[in-house]
């Protein structure tokens, strides 16, 4: 779109450049009826609130229009769609990245914060996980931001860039593995399941010696520290083994 091109009304029609539009703040403005009376980020932060309460299932336009006292046609002047809300809402959520460039001790601490960070981000919204599981999503300022802050921790280390991002998404499956089975965590079925594995392998222990050797010294036993620090520690033994 050039300076002189007039910008359009977002619209009903959706799609990975709507979605760019709303992320980018390049969505023009409503241009007949009368003076909006919300926005995008409006919008998306009721949306967040409703997602954050009840899960993303609970995010509908409808809802959303009641949270915000309007009608659920009055919405489209603002957001093509779920889908495109959803987008908005993921990057709205994660919010701007963690400055870690003045942790002291280099890339590791730095890198290390930025994962904790990560994950609480999860922890906070755990719906974005089912909001970016499933498909390619078109990214915001903010997560773009998070990517950057990363890649400029590992910057002086010497990796490739290849071997930078593949740091990158080590660390955010890592991340995402943990924030699910927090989701998923049921004490009741979690004990279940102990009691269950646990007479399966008093009868059987001579088919998994090894499996029931490892249970009865504790190997899925509650540990006490964060489950987020095992692989995240192991990750980063593997990022310095590689360093030149």
């Amino acid at each position: 779109m050039s300076a002189k091109e007039p910008r359009k009304s977002v619209g009903k029609q959706g799609g990975a450049k709507a979605s760019f539009a709303l992320l980018w703040g390049e969505q023009g403005q409503p241009s007949r009826g009368p003076k909006p009376s919300l926005t995008a980020g409006r919008i998306a932060e009721a949306a967040i609130t409703i997602a954050d309460k009840e899960g993303l299932d609970a995010v509908s336009l409808a809802r959303v229009a009641k949270e915000c006292d309007v009608t659920a046609m009055a919405l489209y002047r603002y957001v093509p769609g779920k889908a495109e809300l959803v987008d908005l809402m993921v990057d709205l959520a994660i919010g701007p990245p963690v400055s870690v460039a003045d942790i002291p001790g280099g890339w590791r601490p730095q890198l290390t914060e930025w994962a904790r960070q990560c994950s609480a981000v999860y922890r906070r919204h755990p719906w974005i996980l089912t909001a970016t599981g499933m498909r390619r999503q078109i990214m915001g300022p903010h997560q773009l931001g998070w990517l950057d802050t990363a890649l400029a921790v590992l910057a002086g280390t010497g990796l490739s860039a290849p071997q930078r991002h593949d740091t990158f998404l080590l660390l955010v499956g890592h991340i995402r593995n943990i924030a699910q089975q927090t989701v998923e965590h049921d004490e009741a079925a979690n004990e279940e399941w102990a009691h269950l594995t646990a007479d399966v392998l008093e009868r059987h222990a001579d088919r998994f010696p090894a499996l029931t050797s490892a249970a009865a010294e504790g190997a899925f036993t509650p540990q006490s520290a964060d489950p987020l620090d095992f692989g995240l520690e192991r990750i980063m033994d593997g990022v310095a083994a590689l360093l030149p």
